[in-house]
């Protein structure tokens, strides 16, 4: 999840309070925090200068050799900033090298607005594409240097009610990161079959209660369709028991997760645009991917695994030529945001972050 810093304390952090308009009862007593937001337009310049990127000091220091291989100051050098979001993690890097050019992705024009906003004094060194991060071959023309991943929904879409990402405030069930796209997530919650939901529940959600919610579901469409993030919420509040309810954080919080991978297809895409991006680095580029929940650091664990691994039969004493290797890991593992950065950030806390280097080879260019 990209994060920006929120309005509130860590305690406030599953209750975001951007509410645009009154919250319906019995909506209301499940969003005791909401207050109203000034305007999109007031949103959108908080956005700009209120972006935290997480792990950014870690994120130059881990691409920076590859960014500097020609040049100290990044000529030569391109960056595939394959989930621009607000811009953050990109101005920092524009800002330390002065010669580094970056190529943006993100699906959500309204992340578009507001990072062409923000990087407004490096135009002329920034490509924008509204495309999915499994588009990265396409965006790019001939090898890059680096490429950046800040994976899952990110602050700038919780905190604006009208996208329906975020269970604390009442809003259309939409949850789609390009609005433009057909696929909401009211239209699963209204028309997939009872064992499709509990599936999508248990699969991207990890939700224990998967059955029992999904079977509430199918009832309670049966007498009005759902169409905003209060009346899941309610139902949600009465399907989990109330002991569960005490601990996990935010009994919503697998259902919205589950959707929002659904709705936007994100899990198969990454499995898609990881190699993509690999494939994509020169020789000694480097790849840093920050990953916020277990669903997705596992693609990101399993693939940089595979990476690292030889083709050398087990058993062999020696490697056989163009068995090694083809990236070497540059993390130890997961790394995790320091207490300060959570103390700033309460979003940072699950962030895991892995990162590659791609091994040149004789005859490589």
């Amino acid at each position: 999840m990209k994060t920006c810093a929120t309005f509130f304390d860590s305690e406030a952090h599953e209750q975001l309070a951007h509410a645009s308009w009154p919250l319906p009862d019995p909506a209301l007593a499940y969003f005791p925090n909401a207050r109203s937001a000034s305007s999109d337009r007031d949103q959108e310049a908080w956005v700009v200068t209120g972006h935290i990127p997480v792990l950014l000091d870690r994120c130059v220091e881990l691409l920076a050799p590859a960014i500097t291989r020609q040049s100290d100051d990044g000529s030569g050098a391109v960056l595939v900033d394959a989930t621009l979001g607000a811009g953050g993690h990109a101005e920092r890097f524009l800002t330390e090298f002065a010669g580094l050019k970056i190529v943006g992705l993100d699906r959500d024009p309204d992340a578009l607005w507001i990072a062409g906003e923000r990087l407004a004094p490096f135009a002329d060194r920034v490509v924008m594409v509204k495309a999915r991060y499994d588009a990265i071959a396409g965006a790019v023309d001939g090898p890059v240097d680096a490429v950046l991943f800040d994976l899952g929904v990110s602050s700038m879409q919780l905190d604006r009610p009208d996208r329906g990402f975020s269970y604390a405030v009442d809003a259309p069930l939409d949850m789609r990161m390009d609005p433009e796209a057909d696929f909401t997530a009211a239209d699963i919650v209204n028309t997939y079959d009872e064992a499709a939901l509990a599936d999508i529940l248990q699969r991207f959600g990890e939700e224990r209660f998967a059955r029992r919610i999904a079977a509430q579901m199918v009832r309670r469409r049966r007498v009005r369709p759902f169409t905003r993030t209060g009346e899941l919420v309610e139902l949600l509040y009465q399907a989990i028991p109330a002991p569960a309810r005490r601990t996990g954080g935010h009994p919503a919080k697998r259902t919205f997760q589950a959707l929002r991978i659904a709705v936007n297809g994100e899990l198969d895409s990454l499995r898609d645009a990881l190699p993509a991006a690999m494939d994509a680095l020169a020789p000694g580029g480097r790849i840093a991917v920050m990953a916020y929940q277990s669903l997705e650091d596992r693609i990101v664990k399993n693939i940089f695994a595979d990476a690292v691994s030889s083709r050398t039969p087990p058993g062999l004493p020696i490697e056989l030529p163009g068995h090694q290797p083809r990236y070497v890991a540059l993390t130890r593992g997961a790394e995790k945001a320091s207490a300060a950065e959570v103390d700033l950030n309460p979003r940072s806390a699950s962030v895991r972050l892995r990162a590659l280097e791609k091994v040149g080879r004789k005859g490589d260019s």
